[in-house]
């Protein structure tokens, strides 16, 4: 194998290493903010770790963040708690940031 084909190689498995977490600390990151948004909705246990999973599956719907603020924006709202696109926005970047570190210590 040339040096060419290992460094190929070797940043391939990088890429999908690093793809394989991004992934992972997306799907923490909104399970986190799903928590975060059921303690707001008022929900606790069972119904928060539902209600948590569903925010999970909105990121499914379309590619990048807007299909997951505007489920928990929405939801928020009907329960007469609205919080500003902006704060939603700052709360996921900052649960991107533990999410990461969680993951990465092995939590």
């Amino acid at each position: 194998m040339t040096t060419f084909d290992e460094r190929k190689d070797a940043f391939e498995r990088k890429f999908a290493l690093d793809e394989e977490l991004r992934f992972k600390a997306t799907a923490r990151r909104n399970r986190l903010f799903g928590l975060w948004a059921a303690a707001q909705l008022g929900k606790e246990g069972a119904d928060a770790e539902s209600y948590a999973k569903s925010v999970v599956l909105a990121d499914f719907e379309e590619s990048g963040d807007a299909d997951v603020i505007r489920k928990v924006r929405t939801d928020l709202e009907g329960a007469g708690k609205p919080v500003g696109e902006r704060e939603l926005e700052r709360n996921l970047e900052e649960l991107m940031i533990r999410a990461v570190d969680e993951i990465k210590a092995g939590r």
